[in-house]
């Protein structure tokens, strides 16, 4: 299945268990000829260099969290922005191989929450695949979603998924925002170049 596909599989998918995707027809584009890849067409740079190069943009730490049948789930998300004003949507990107996402999948809903600076061990532990994540881990739901809202995070949003868009090897969630807040005192957590750091004033 090719990325279209796939794009639309998913978005299929979340209208079957009864999820908001917020579109009336998810109108993918036609699936591009199957042909061998060019040699001019290969990756240009490895992935180690890419990483490196990219790891100088510093950004906040989010936890993108849900709550399904078997109870909350959660993951470590760099890979956050928001998007539009009007309507209000916000945007994440997660690996297509991660066990977390067919679960916030199903849930059609998700809290982003926004890290704190001291909050780093709390990020490595949504990290790791296949733990118990929430052990030990604060929270409540989510005002209109019941996703969990962590505690002590400098900000959380609270969304409805609206579209599911493929983007290589990751998949590009857009959601609608529901609800959020900031605690305006609290420092954000930072992540540069493999390192947490906080603000400097």
């Amino acid at each position: 299945m090719g990325h279209a596909g796939m794009a639309a599989a998913a978005v299929r998918y979340l209208r079957s268990v009864g999820a908001p995707t917020g579109v009336g027809v998810y109108d993918a584009p036609a699936a591009p000829a199957l042909r061998a890849v060019g040699e001019d067409e290969r990756l240009p740079v490895a992935a180690r260099e890419f990483r490196r190069v990219l790891g100088h943009f510093a950004t906040g730490v989010t936890v993108v969290t849900a709550l399904d049948a078997e109870g909350p789930a959660g993951f470590a998300c760099q890979s956050f922005s928001s998007l539009s004003l009007d309507p209000p949507l916000v945007v994440f990107m997660v690996g297509r191989t991660s066990t977390t996402w067919p679960r916030i999948a199903r849930a059609g809903t998700f809290c982003v929450n926004v890290l704190a600076a001291g909050q780093g061990d709390l990020c490595r532990g949504f990290a790791v695949s296949g733990a118990d994540k929430f052990a030990g881990v604060a929270y409540r739901p989510a005002p209109v979603t019941g996703s969990p809202r962590l505690e002590g995070v400098t900000a959380w949003i609270d969304c409805t998924i609206q579209a599911v868009h493929t983007g290589g090897d990751h998949l590009v969630v857009v959601g609608r925002v529901e609800a959020l807040d900031a605690d305006e005192d609290a420092a954000p957590l930072l992540f540069h170049r493999g390192r947490f750091g906080r603000l400097g004033h």
